[in-house]
């Protein structure tokens, strides 16, 4: 393996363009679906675009995958196909609006399959066509599988998305509890919540929880909440983005700030090699934690 990822490696320098940037990975994970993570995670994606950043959304939620219908767009292909040879990633990326393109994925245990010869280096060099993204969201499924966790290990920050509810605390908690192996620091964004104070309130449990039973250098973030609120099922509904549909309606204002916090970051870059761009950059990462 450590003589693929370094032979990845190479071929990711050779075909670096001159518009590549640093792109920061986010992975958004969960403990249970039906929590609202991919709900969360392409409406972030929207705003981050709205602002100016370039946005890649990779949706790796294989099984669950939708953020086909949270942009209301038709999926033909996915990355799969191109790693079979069958489609460019150029005929599988789906723009959304300005700087925001879907990228329809696949678990990490299918692409593996295919991460050896010919038809993968080939998928690395037309991999760079994305390299002037500045983030790309990764929508994970939901629950502790190997190959959520592979996604997890690859990106520079994890959100953890929870509701508050007993059974999807549990989960979150475990989530948390497995990824804090593979890396110090986890964000967590509360869900449909009722106020700020219930958010805050059940953050410190699973904080205090986590502290005293993981211990050691664990950090995890509060990014923020996003009230319940009928507006969201409605855009969910009529398949459109809600931060789009309702600009000042609270849910928006919560997750815009959320996105404000998570730019701040992004400015920094601290965790970010220069070399590891877009797609191609994901895919390398991902090579060397397989």
């Amino acid at each position: 393996m450590n003589h693929q990822a370094a032979k990845l490696e190479a071929l990711v320098n050779q075909n670096r363009r001159t518009t590549a940037k640093k792109t920061r990975f986010i992975a958004i994970t969960s403990g249970k679906g039906g929590v609202g993570k991919s709900t969360i995670s392409s409406n972030m994606a929207y705003l981050m675009a709205k602002y100016g950043l370039k946005v890649g959304i990779f949706d790796a939620d294989i099984g669950l995958a939708n953020l086909d219908v949270m942009f209301n767009v038709k999926i033909q292909k996915n990355i799969l196909h191109v790693l079979k040879g069958e489609a460019s990633v150029e005929e599988i990326v789906v723009p959304i609006e300005k700087n925001l393109l879907l990228i329809p994925g696949e678990s990490g245990e299918e692409i593996f399959k295919y991460a050896s010869g010919g038809l993968f280096e080939r998928f690395m060099e037309e991999a760079g066509v994305l390299d002037d993204l500045d983030v790309m969201i990764i929508d994970t499924g939901a629950g502790i599988g190997e190959h959520i966790q592979l996604f997890l290990r690859a990106c520079d920050d994890v959100i953890v998305v929870t509701v508050p509810d007993p059974a999807a605390i549990t989960d979150a908690y475990a989530t948390i509890k497995v990824t804090s192996r593979l890396r110090n620091e986890i964000n967590v964004i509360m869900n449909q919540v009722r106020s700020a104070k219930e958010a805050e309130g059940l953050f410190e449990k699973i904080n205090k929880v986590a502290s005293a039973n993981i211990g050691g250098n664990l950090r995890l973030n509060f990014l923020g909440q996003v009230s319940s609120d009928p507006k969201i099922s409605a855009s969910v509904k009529k398949r459109a983005l809600f931060s789009r549909d309702f600009p000042v309606a609270a849910p928006t204002q919560e997750l815009e700030m959320i996105v404000k916090r998570l730019a701040r970051k992004l400015e920094r870059n601290v965790l970010v090699d220069p070399k590891e761009s877009g797609l191609g950059g994901l895919f390398k990462r991902l090579m060397e934690h397989f």
